[in-house]
C-alpha cells in the first residue's frame, strides 16, 4: 500500500508541495500565453525578464519596498519580486508592455513624457503602473489621495511632483 504522501499523512488536505525541481507553468502575460519551466521559487519578476524577455518591470530593491517591479495581476497591482510566478498560473498579468492594446502609448505613458514625471526612468514602468490602478480604482480626487495610493512607488530622483501632475492630467481628461 502506497504512502498518502507528506501532506495527507499529517492529516491535512492541502496539496503536496511542487519542487524543487523545476516544473512546467503557464503564464497569460499581456494576453498571450507562455509556458515555461521554472523552480518553483521563481518570483514572477524574474520569470517576466529572464524567461519571457519582458524587461519593463524592473527589479529595485528584490524585497518588495520600492514598487520598481509593479505589475497587474487580474487588474490589481503586485508587487513582481514578492509574487512567486507559480501562484500566477491561471491568472492573467499584465506589464508596463502591455499596458496599450495598440502601438500608441497608454495616455499615462504619454502624460509622463509630457510632465516631465521621470528623471533616470528607473521607476517609471511601475509608477506608471500603479497610477492607472489608482486611476481605474478612483483614488486620484487630489494630490494628498495620489500620495497616499502611490506611496508603494519610489522614485530615488523625487519626481513626485511632475508624477502626480501627470496622473492629474489623465483624470481631467476623462
Amino acid at each position: 500500500m502506497s504512502s498518502p504522501g507528506p501532506a495527507l499523512a499529517r492529516g491535512d488536505t492541502t496539496p503536496a508541495e511542487r519542487g524543487p525541481e523545476a516544473v512546467r507553468v503557464t503564464l497569460s502575460v499581456n494576453g498571450t500565453e507562455h509556458e515555461i519551466h521554472i523552480e518553483p521559487r521563481v518570483s514572477l519578476l524574474d520569470a517576466l525578464r529572464e524567461r519571457l524577455d519582458l524587461t519593463g518591470a524592473k527589479k529595485g530593491c528584490d524585497q518588495g519596498t520600492c514598487g520598481a517591479c509593479t505589475v497587474w495581476v487580474d487588474g490589481r497591482r503586485a508587487l513582481a519580486c514578492l509574487t512567486l510566478a507559480v501562484t500566477c498560473e491561471g491568472h492573467e498579468i499584465t506589464t508596463v508592455e502591455g499596458l496599450s492594446a495598440d502601438a500608441e502609448p497608454h495616455p499615462l505613458q504619454r502624460a509622463f513624457m509630457e510632465q516631465d514625471a521621470f528623471q533616470c526612468g528607473y521607476c517609471t514602468p511601475g509608477q506608471i503602473m500603479s497610477a492607472a490602478a489608482l486611476l481605474d480604482e478612483g483614488h486620484a480626487r487630489d494630490d494628498a489621495e495620489i500620495k497616499e495610493w502611490m506611496s508603494g512607488n519610489i522614485c530615488r530622483c523625487a519626481a513626485y511632483p511632475n508624477i502626480r501632475a501627470a496622473i492629474r492630467a489623465v483624470r481631467d481628461q476623462t
